[in-house]
């Protein structure tokens, strides 16, 4: 074989190497390890599928996809549609929107990890911010173990994501507005049009493809969530913020169970797979539509 013929290949080879070892190898062990009953270092014995069926019967794992759902939702909510309102405000020449836009992506440069203490300690039942405030103002019967109640845990979690994420989203629907020509803005006011009717009738419309793109990511991202979970509640109170990554780490390094916590890891990868290409086939169909 010439020399030409090898040169790109031996160019692209540090990187197929690098794809095959960190990406394709664990996923072709997780994959096999899911048939197994191992412990890490013992002896593995196979079993088939019995991993896959003992975790459709697994009601804790079952209930963390629903935790999931409902932390999607909410941040889809409490990011994309805050972040897009947020926009529509900053846009709108206010005087210090530009310290606004800073005070809003603050929390985006922040770890996790920290902004996770930092609202355990305003969630605090003893002497924390909000329970504080409602004490203060005469509304002790409101002050409760917010990450202590399986009927607030959850919800405060998603809080405090949308308080993170909101000002991400806020930056990149401000951008896309920010390219939309100003005729159209000026035709719109000489027209009588309020900013509220050029928000929703010309901004709104013209960054669709951003939303959606925005909505896409917030979904695809849901299922990625740990360390603000692990770090707040670890899954508690009774299991009732357990999510698909918290649950695995504790099969896998908890209890040991290797080929257990693989079958869980195959189907979160599969159910990822599925609703990304159920995703890319809808933004597909609205972005035909639009032309």
């Amino acid at each position: 074989m010439s020399r030409k013929l090898i040169t790109p290949y031996l160019f692209i080879a540090p990187a197929l190497l690098l794809f095959g070892f960190t990406i394709l190898l664990p996923i072709v062990m997780t994959f096999a390890f899911s048939f197994y009953d191992w412990n890490g270092y013992g002896e593995m014995t196979f079993t088939g599928m019995d991993n896959y069926a003992r975790a459709l019967q697994d009601r804790v794992y079952l209930d963390s996809y629903g935790h999931i759902l409902i932390y999607i939702v909410s941040t889809v909510f409490l990011e994309v549609l805050v972040g897009l309102g947020l926009a529509g405000l900053i846009t709108m020449k206010r005087r210090g929107s530009g310290l606004f836009r800073i005070a809003f992506f603050t929390p985006v440069m922040l770890p996790m990890i920290v902004v996770s203490f930092l609202w355990k300690f305003v969630y605090n039942s003893d002497f924390g911010l909000i329970n504080s405030v409602l004490r203060a103002i005469g509304m002790d019967s409101w002050a409760q173990v917010w990450l202590g109640n399986p009927d607030t845990a959850l919800f405060a979690i998603c809080l405090v994501s949308g308080w993170v994420y909101a000002g991400f989203y806020m930056t990149i629907f401000y951008s896309g507005i920010q390219r939309i020509p100003k005729d159209i803005y000026e035709s719109a006011y000489l027209d009588g049009a309020s900013e509220r009717a050029i928000f929703f009738s010309i901004k709104i419309p013209m960054i669709k493809g951003l939303i959606s793109t925005g909505t896409m990511l917030c979904v695809l991202t849901g299922f990625q969530a740990f360390d603000l979970f692990y770090v707040m509640t670890n899954g508690g109170p009774y299991s009732s913020t357990e999510i698909v990554t918290t649950y695995l780490i504790k099969v896998v390094f908890s209890h040991m169970s290797i080929g257990y916590g693989s079958a869980l890891a195959v189907i979160m990868t599969l159910v990822i797979a599925i609703i990304g290409f159920i995703a890319s086939k809808l933004q597909r169909k609205e972005s035909a539509l639009e032309y």
